[in-house]
């Protein structure tokens, strides 16, 4: 059995080294998707590109290299760890916008949670977001399921700043 990580590792990865991963893990036309890190290594090899197959070579400094990257983070978390876990996962805009709105909001005592941000919501932030053209209203139903899933993720007590999109 393999014991998650306890600091978030997702951190830890470049956008680009996430962003494939998600990209394999999701893939809908691979038979097996890698799950682990060690099987997304064999995945980024076996895509045959020349790109891949010359950065597998490279020197160890060099830190543009996704399988660099890649096997940094086999050597420091071991080849089971789960390859997800570090996909880095933000909110969308219009999440982005309600945490925003409910961090500037005097009501809220401390920076709001993931549990506070889906009781706002539901209370009526969405709506007045919706209301003053800031969050498009076909986007309601759509966020309130993103705050759900984040709060499965990552817990209800997760600080809702730490999620926000700056684009």
């Amino acid at each position: 059995m393999t014991i998650r990580p306890s600091i978030d590792v997702a951190t830890r990865i470049s956008p680009e080294l996430s962003a494939t991963i998600e990209g394999l893990v999701n893939d809908p036309d691979r038979e097996l998707p890698p799950q682990t890190l060690g099987e997304v290594r064999v995945a980024l090899v076996e895509r045959g590109t020349g790109e891949a197959l010359e950065m597998e070579f490279l020197h160890p400094q060099d830190e543009t290299s996704l399988l660099v990257e890649l096997d940094r983070l086999i050597e420091e978390y071991g080849e089971e760890a789960t390859a997800i876990d570090f996909v880095v996962i933000k909110a969308s805009e219009g999440l982005s916008r309600l945490i925003q709105a409910a961090m500037d909001d005097i009501s809220f005592r401390r920076m709001p949670t993931l549990r506070a941000m889906r009781e706002a919501m539901v209370n009526g932030l969405t709506a007045r977001l919706i209301g003053d053209g800031a969050i498009d209203e076909d986007d309601e139903g759509v966020l309130l399921g993103e705050i759900e899933e984040l709060i499965r993720r990552y817990g209800e007590d997760t600080p809702a700043e730490t999620l926000i999109r700056f684009e």
